[in-house]
């Protein structure tokens, strides 16, 4: 069992998002949301008139505890939606003054105080404080929060460069605040999405800033489209964790009849494997889906004749392969019968070994010093 959430004396059940996840270890918040909490409380910040706008927050630790005022929660993430959705449900408590947003929509403007959860991702964070000093007013109160040693002086460079005169707090139970006067008058142009070209081809890829690999083709990526599935004319293929959907892009590419769902977890990814679709090969849109989600919840069983994927191997800050387990399971679920899933993963995940319990069997079909590549049928 997980020891509640326990901020100014209220106690709140939280848990990671999804519920089934296999590692119950690990907790929905750390000692930065507890940190964040407690400076605004005791520094009585929020007010009647209070408009909070949170950043990053990942299953609700902070949302929780503002629903009495209008805040505004910015993510990338469909996980973290519906974490801080299923938390609320779980403690009992109303939502009715929360807006969740993607982030790529239009911050709002009237916000006074930002609650700031600094994301792994330098890419995601320079875009976000870039939308932030041209939505919000210079008298905004902003407060950053992570753990002291994800906090670089590279990282204040990013504060003091697109937001303003920056400073930290003391470490406590090693988390740090970042505080920011927006007093940079300079707004900043956003660099992304980045394009890029894709080797040995004539396409151009278009990466929004939370996406992997915003500058070239990855090398996974680029082993594992050395060796993709040959896919047959009106064949259902599914590319989960598309990413950039360069994988899709190129399974379209080989057979334009195919009929390809990019799925990912993360919004910025599927707009951006969306805008490559149409500025690649738009004639093939129309064969295409693209879906925000949770792995493949809500898919129909033996639906799919092919999943490709490249599973991550952690989420948010936390190294976990309970999200590989997922789209596993989920994979073998939406399968076919005789249906196939390739996956690339680095040798050292062993991924064989879950790909075995579940399917029962799995295939090499090739490998490198540090990659490989396997199928496994239903």
């Amino acid at each position: 069992m997980q020891s509640p959430f326990i901020v100014d004396e209220q106690v709140l059940s939280l848990h990671r998002y999804p519920i089934s996840q296999n590692n119950r270890s690990l907790q929905a918040w750390d000692a930065a949301d507890e940190y964040l909490i407690n400076h605004i409380t005791e520094q009585a910040l929020l007010t009647p008139d209070s408009k909070v706008l949170v950043f990053n927050d990942s299953f609700g630790a902070l949302c929780v505890n503002l629903l009495e005022y209008p805040t505004t929660l910015v993510s990338d993430s469909c996980l973290a939606h519906r974490g801080v959705e299923e938390n609320i449900a779980e403690n009992h408590l109303s939502s009715d003054k929360l807006t969740v947003c993607d982030s790529l929509s239009t911050l709002p403007s009237d916000a006074n105080l930002v609650l700031y959860k600094i994301p792994k991702s330098k890419a995601l964070l320079t875009e976000q404080l870039i939308q932030i000093k041209k939505q919000l007013s210079d008298d905004v109160v902003f407060i950053a929060a992570a753990r002291a040693k994800d906090i670089h002086s590279s990282t204040l460079k990013v504060f003091e460069k697109y937001l303003g005169t920056t400073t930290t707090s003391l470490a406590v139970k090693k988390a740090r605040l970042v505080f920011c006067q927006l007093d940079n008058k300079q707004t900043a142009e956003s660099p992304f999405p980045t394009v890029w070209p894709l080797e040995n081809t004539s396409f151009q890829i278009s990466n929004h800033a939370n996406v992997f690999a915003r500058e070239k083709l990855d090398l996974g990526a680029r082993f594992f489209l050395g060796h993709l599935p040959k896919i047959k004319p009106n064949q259902d293929v599914i590319d989960l964790g598309c990413g950039n959907g360069v994988v899709g892009l190129t399974i379209l590419a080989n057979q334009p009849e195919a009929n390809v769902s990019f799925v990912d977890e993360s919004f910025m990814a599927v707009a951006s494997a969306q805008e490559n679709i149409a500025s690649n090969l738009p004639d093939t849109v129309e064969q295409c889906d693209f879906i925000v989600n949770d792995c493949l919840s809500g898919f129909e069983a033996n639906s799919a004749d092919v999943i490709v994927c490249n599973p991550p191997f952690h989420q948010q800050q936390a190294t976990t392969d309970h999200i590989a387990w997922q789209m596993f399971n989920d994979a073998h679920r939406v399968l076919k019968r005789g249906g196939e899933l390739r996956i690339i993963g680095n040798r050292n995940l062993a991924y064989h070994i879950k790909l075995k319990r579940i399917f029962g069997g799995c295939k090499t079909i090739a490998s490198d010093k540090k990659f490989v590549v396997l199928s496994a049928r239903k």
